[in-house]
C-alpha cells in the first residue's frame, strides 16, 4: 500500500512541471486590460488618500504596475549603451528603482486627476512575434480622447512593458534624452545624474505639459 502511493505521489510530482508549463501567461492585451482594471480600483477605493500622500500611490503603482515593466530593458535603453556599459550592477540597480520611482510620479500625477471620464483598451492586435502594442484611450475631463500606445516585448515566455506613447509624446525617447542632457550637464557624473533621477523627470513633466498647452 505504501509502496503504491509513494508511486503514486512520485508520478504527481513529475506532472507538476508539466502542469506549470499547461498554464499559459496572459497574452498583451489581456495584461494592459488586468493591470489597468486593477489600477483603477485601487484608484477609486483610495483617491482622497492618495491625494493626501501621493508618495502611498507611487507605492501601490509599484505593486500593481511594477511587475509588468520591463525595468532592466528600459534603464538600459534610456542610459543607451554609451552609458549603461560603463555603468556598475549597483548603479543599474539604482537607476532601474529610481527609473521606476520616476515612470511612477510621471503617470501617477495624471491619474489622481482622472475622474472616471473613460478609459477604453482598443482591441487586441497580432501577438505571434516577440514584441507588440495595446492601445489605449483616455477622455479627459475636457472631453478631449487622448490616445496611449503600450509597446511591449516577451521575454522569457511573458509580456513586459517596454514603453509608452501617450498623446504623441514617447515617453521614453523623452527620457532617453532627458538622461543624454543629464550627463552633460552633470560632467558625465553617472551616480550624480541616477541619483538626481527624479530631478530630471520633473523636467521631463514640466517640458511635456507645455508642449500639450
Amino acid at each position: 500500500m505504501i509502496s503504491t502511493l509513494r508511486r503514486g505521489l512520485l508520478v504527481v510530482l513529475a506532472a507538476l512541471p508539466l502542469m506549470a508549463n499547461a498554464v499559459a501567461a496572459p497574452s498583451a492585451h489581456d495584461l494592459v486590460q488586468d493591470t489597468t482594471t486593477r489600477m483603477l480600483a485601487d484608484l477609486s477605493a483610495n483617491k482622497e488618500k492618495y491625494k493626501q500622500d501621493p508618495a502611498d500611490f507611487y507605492t501601490a503603482l509599484n505593486t500593481i504596475v511594477g511587475p509588468v515593466v520591463d525595468a532592466e530593458g528600459i534603464s538600459k535603453s534610456i542610459m543607451t549603451v554609451k552609458y549603461s556599459r560603463k555603468a556598475t550592477p549597483a548603479q543599474m540597480q539604482t537607476f532601474q528603482e529610481n527609473f521606476k520611482k520616476g515612470l511612477f510620479q510621471f503617470y501617477g500625477n495624471a491619474l489622481l486627476e482622472y475622474n472616471n471620464q473613460g478609459i477604453t483598451v482598443e482591441p487586441a492586435k497580432d501577438e505571434s512575434g516577440d514584441r507588440t502594442s495595446v492601445g489605449m484611450t483616455v477622455k479627459g475631463s475636457n472631453g478631449a480622447v487622448y490616445p496611449v500606445q503600450y509597446t511591449l516585448e516577451k521575454i522569457n515566455g511573458e509580456w513586459k512593458l517596454r514603453n509608452v506613447i501617450i498623446n504623441g509624446i514617447n515617453i521614453g525617447k523623452l527620457f532617453r534624452d532627458q538622461f543624454a542632457d543629464a550627463m552633460q550637464r552633470n560632467g558625465n557624473d553617472l551616480d550624480k545624474t541616477i541619483n538626481n533621477w527624479a530631478g530630471e523627470v520633473a523636467k521631463a513633466k514640466e517640458a511635456t505639459e507645455k508642449k500639450a498647452q
